[in-house]
């Protein structure tokens, strides 16, 4: 999963990136409305976690801008403020969640893959594809009841794959996806073509069929 986190409280970003990447997130920040604001130009997220109270701007000013770009994109408003008022516009315009601070990182997590599998995986405990069944609490992949062992860039590439079925998506569209902001694009594309091939042989071996076809000169498709 790929988030961003929008935050000018040094101290709080190092920690919800920290506690996030441990869990192997795909994490980004922005410290500032301009910083946030070129970032959800230029980049997709699955969740974007916003403080409301930003030193250029007010965050809650963003949400129409995520909503007119990407509906799927999921919303938690920060805000040091316990105000009805702030809660109200912020889920009026488009947020999906609300919470204030100081908080439990847990209970961030929580929520954040309660917006992730309600709107990005429209609520399903369970994928399914052919035989196979993901599920992605446990980030797991079975095939007909027993569990295919991937790696967990694989399982994020077969997911990113899954969510996009029957679309073609870029090289860079995966390496953004699954490397964030931070990578260099030749190694990642190497490492993109590692990862494709172990995926593409761990489904074919269990089920004897290519999944992901590979469209020269623009990208991948992934089909069933």
């Amino acid at each position: 999963m790929k988030v961003l986190f929008v935050e000018d409280e040094p101290v709080l970003l190092d920690e919800m990136e920290t506690y996030f990447n441990s869990l192997d997130f795909v994490c980004e920040q922005a410290i500032t409305f301009c910083q946030a604001e070129q970032k959800l130009r230029d980049y997709m997220y699955d969740v974007v976690v916003l403080d409301i109270t930003l030193p250029d701007g007010s965050g809650i000013d963003l949400i129409e801008d995520i909503r007119r770009s990407n509906m799927e994109t999921g919303i938690l408003i920060l805000s040091a403020k316990d105000s009805l008022q702030d809660k109200l516009k912020g889920l009026n315009l488009g947020a999906d969640d609300y919470l204030t601070k100081p908080f439990y990182l847990e209970e961030l997590n929580a929520r954040v893959n309660a917006i992730y599998r309600r709107k990005t995986l429209k609520g399903a405990e369970q994928i399914a594809f052919d035989d196979f069944t993901m599920e992605p609490l446990s980030k797991s992949l079975f095939f007909k009841g027993s569990e295919v062992n991937l790696t967990r860039k694989e399982y994020d590439m077969l997911i990113y794959f899954v969510i996009n079925k029957n679309r073609v998506v870029s090289k860079t569209s995966i390496v953004e996806h699954l490397w964030g902001d931070h990578f260099d694009q030749n190694d990642n594309f190497d490492t993109v073509y590692v990862h494709m091939k172990n995926l593409r042989k761990k489904l074919s071996s269990v089920s004897g069929k290519e999944y992901i076809k590979t469209v020269y000169g623009m990208g991948y498709k992934f089909t069933f």
